[in-house]
């Protein structure tokens, strides 16, 4: 069975941006290459087209940056 997940909990590349204080949402691409422990999407779409994160979890990484 899958995990539950509260959709309102859920952030795109704008908001994962936004909430690293980066100026650019292609960014956050970067960071996903750069840095091994960077939060992997939950959602995956259409070639990495469409990405979602756990809010949780982008806060806590960047907590711990």
């Amino acid at each position: 069975m899958a995990p539950t997940v509260d959709t309102e909990d859920l952030v795109d590349s704008q908001e994962v941006a936004d909430i690293l204080g980066l100026s650019h949402r292609n960014s956050v691409s970067t960071y996903l290459h750069r840095y091994t422990d960077f939060p992997a999407p939950v959602v995956e779409r259409g070639g990495g087209r469409t990405r979602l994160w756990l809010r949780q979890a982008i806060t806590e990484w960047a907590g711990r940056r």
